[in-house]
């Protein structure tokens, strides 16, 4: 059974930063490629950074030059580092695998970008 938990999530003004954590529980990590999404009420949800096996990564439109997505795969752990949020970022942020695999998903972290 997959467990995931993501963390890090909070209130910030335009223009901050935030890290996110995501971490997995009941797989080893290093056998899977993980991505970060998101979903902002009212709309589907996205993907906006992935992390492959080796370490490869690609980014929504939305999110290049601004997040970066790295991982600890001794540790579980999938990351986001995020900057210059601005309000179009706010969502509840999810991590998980490709589709194919069929983990659940975790609860999320609230990501709020407001002055």
């Amino acid at each position: 059974q997959v467990h995931i938990v993501e963390s890090g999530g909070g209130l910030v003004q335009p223009g901050g930063s935030l890290r996110l954590s995501c971490v997995v529980s009941g797989r080893i990590l290093t056998f899977y490629a993980i991505g970060w999404y998101r979903q902002a009420p009212g709309k589907q949800r996205e993907l906006v950074a992935r992390i492959t096996t080796t370490d490869s990564t690609n980014y929504a439109d939305s999110a290049k030059g601004r997040f970066t997505i790295s991982r600890d795969n001794a540790k579980n752990t999938v990351y986001l580092q995020m900057n210059s949020l601005n309000p179009g970022d706010t969502a509840v942020y999810y991590c998980n695998t490709d589709p194919q695999f069929g983990w659940s998903w975790g609860q999320g972290t609230q990501v709020t970008v407001s002055s």
